[in-house]
């Protein structure tokens, strides 16, 4: 099953309503670990979030950060991937950048490519019963393939504590259906989201269209400066 989230799926991540807090780290030199796990637990593969400068301050900033894949004994994949990435936060409105969305296919993103559609953003205000609107991503690659991403029917279910290996956080919790298409095949599935302020995404599980648990990422640690 690709991780097509990071999270979350990636995400999926928010500005905070709290004393600037955002569901996005905003403090350079603040590192995130997460283990990706299979259906049965296991875990496959890791991702390790640095952020490296916070431009601007309250509800205008913009973070610019590396993710870096890691093996299933947490070193550098071979050969390594680091991949540099910018969230906006404009207005308490975070807005992804699109690449993100295909964390799941690092080697196509050291390819040339153009990426279009309709971004993910979220709101700092988001509660229980809250809707998201839609997203479309579209990924051209210099060859001509392409991949399609949709995400629909999101909405937050509630808010929950949330423990995981890195601590215990008062998450929202977020489901969504992602549709993606490649080749002309396309497969869909059910993401839930756990997103916590001054932390971002704390964990995701992902099902099939059997309601299925395929694979599920957590956070593991944190460090802060």
């Amino acid at each position: 099953m690709k991780r097509i989230l990071l999270v979350a799926l990636v995400a999926t991540i928010a500005a905070g309503a709290q004393a600037q807090s955002t569901f996005f780290p905003t403090k350079a030199g603040t590192a995130l670990t997460y283990v990706q796990n299979n259906a049965n637990g296991k875990a496959e593969s890791y991702l390790r979030y640095s952020i490296n400068e916070v431009e601007g301050s309250g509800i205008n900033m913009s973070v610019l950060y590396e993710v870096e894949f890691l093996d299933k004994n947490r070193k550098p994949s071979n050969p390594p991937v680091v991949i540099p990435l910018k969230t906006v936060i404009e207005k308490g409105i975070v807005t992804f950048d699109m690449k993100q969305m295909f964390l799941d296919r690092p080697k196509d993103l050291q390819a040339d490519m153009n990426i279009t559609g309709m971004p993910m953003k979220l709101p700092s205000d988001i509660e229980p019963g809250w809707v998201l609107r839609n997203v479309d991503v579209i990924m051209t690659m210099s060859t001509g393939a392409t991949k399609m991403m949709t995400m629909t029917e999101g909405k937050c279910l509630a808010i929950e504590e949330v423990k995981v290996p890195a601590g215990t956080f008062r998450c929202h919790k977020i489901t969504q259906i992602v549709a993606c298409t490649e080749m002309n095949i396309t497969t869909t599935t059910r993401v839930v989201s756990w997103y916590a302020l001054g932390t971002g995404i704390v964990k995701t599980e992902t099902y099939n269209d059997k309601d299925k648990l395929q694979s599920s990422m957590e956070l593991i640690e944190l460090k802060a400066d």
